[in-house]
């Protein structure tokens, strides 16, 4: 599953079935053997598995009252179950032997795309692979723009974890986070992953500060990389201004042919479905139905055929499906899995974090963990940080030591 993390989505989907599988014989071999924590006894000290159960159960439950038809809905909730992967990976692994093993396939995936990208961004033949366009290996340039700058992140502060051996060497770590960066902004160019790469060095920034500098850090530093990127890179002012430029287009004419257009057409329809049923919501998988309908006549040439749409933003996404008690409740996943991240030692902290701050920033401009290959890396890396962090919580009370900062 680490491994898969880099990897094409067809392989993502079976390693996820295999993890289901091996979990389930896993869980009932234990019961078999009459043991009482069935291998979740680590999960009592976390808040965030508790919450994607929730979120899955209510996920379940609103099956009773969907708008969706029974396949439409079966299968939106199976694309929402991959955050299950998160609280089977944090049981799962139970030791910092099998954890140090698993952030090794994970650290080798990554820089096995990193390679592969570069190597298909200066055009040299990659056997097996087609060519790319901008050096995108096996999924969108706004997927692995993002994988990058949240893995840079994570390698980034892990090789300062204290272990008897450094998961990653400083140089390795350095060399990973430099090539990840420079693809981000000068090769893949997604707007997206600009603003999370920005925000995550401007919170390493903040935590490399005195502590009486890290207000006014936070603030400013994520501006300050913005303003640099800005001034230093020819593409991104036009980046930017195209935004200005299909959001007026909306605003003026109800354009939805541009991205921009199409997400505030969609974010719009979003919140009146929310207004339609705040408490409830219109089901598991009723986003598509909902919007097409308040949409009109042309709700399918503006949405498409199918009936598994998105609105491209997490949030709303949830509040169509669970009304405003599902956004809140993806608020509180984000928080309880920051707030777990704190239990463990420093640098497995601000990588967790790092990683919860990606995901909450991609939720704003798409549907991160509902669709995509970025929802499942996600699931992937937070359920990988909070195994390790429980395992060596379990091996030696000293290294479970909570965070400071």
């Amino acid at each position: 599953m680490a491994l898969a993390a880099s990897l094409p989505i067809a392989i993502v989907s079976l390693g996820k079935l295999l993890l289901f599988v091996f979990a389930l014989g896993f869980f009932a071999i234990a019961a078999l053997r009459g043991k009482a924590d069935f291998g979740v006894a680590a999960l009592r000290l976390l808040r965030s598995p508790f919450v994607v159960l929730l979120a899955m159960a209510l996920f379940g439950l609103s099956l009773a009252w969907t708008e969706a038809d029974a396949n439409t809905a079966l299968l939106a909730l199976v694309k929402h179950g991959k955050l299950l992967v998160i609280v089977l990976l944090a049981s799962l692994i139970r030791t910092p032997g099998e954890a140090k093993v698993a952030f090794f396939a994970f650290a080798l995936g990554q820089f096995g795309l990193l390679a592969l990208s570069w190597l298909l961004a200066a055009g040299l033949p990659v056997p097996w692979l087609r060519t790319s366009v901008g050096g995108v290996v096996f999924s969108s340039y706004l997927d692995q723009g993002i994988i990058f700058a949240s893995s840079a992140a994570v390698f980034w502060h892990l090789q300062a974890l204290a272990l008897p051996r450094p998961l990653l060497p400083r140089w390795l770590a350095t060399a990973f986070v430099v090539g990840a960066l420079v693809s981000v902004f000068l090769v893949l160019i997604g707007r997206t992953a600009f603003v999370v790469a920005a925000a995550l060095l401007g919170l390493a920034m903040v935590w490399a500060l005195p502590a009486r500098l890290r207000l006014t850090a936070f603030v400013g530093a994520p501006l300050l990389v913005m303003g640099v990127l800005y001034l230093s890179w020819s593409h991104l002012p036009s980046r930017v201004s195209m935004i200005a430029v299909e959001a007026q287009k909306f605003s003026e004419k109800a354009d939805v042919s541009t991205s921009s257009g199409w997400r505030l057409n969609a974010w719009q329809r979003s919140v009146q479905a929310i207004g339609e049923e705040p408490l409830l919501g219109h089901g598991v998988g009723g986003w598509t139905s909902a919007v097409k309908r308040l949409q009109g006549p042309n709700g399918t040439e503006v949405f498409g055929a199918g009936l598994l749409s998105n609105p491209h933003q997490e949030y709303l996404l949830w509040g169509v499906e669970l009304g405003v008690g599902g956004v809140l409740l993806l608020l509180l996943l984000h928080w309880s899995l920051a707030r777990d991240f704190s239990r463990f030692p420093q640098p497995l902290y601000r990588a967790g974090v790092s990683v919860v701050v990606a995901m909450a920033i991609a939720c704003l401009f798409n549907s991160s963990l509902y669709d995509g290959l970025i929802g499942d890396y996600f699931c992937i890396v937070l359920g990988l940080l909070l195994g390790l962090g429980l395992a060596l919580r379990n091996e030696s009370p000293a290294m479970g030591h909570p965070a400071t900062s």
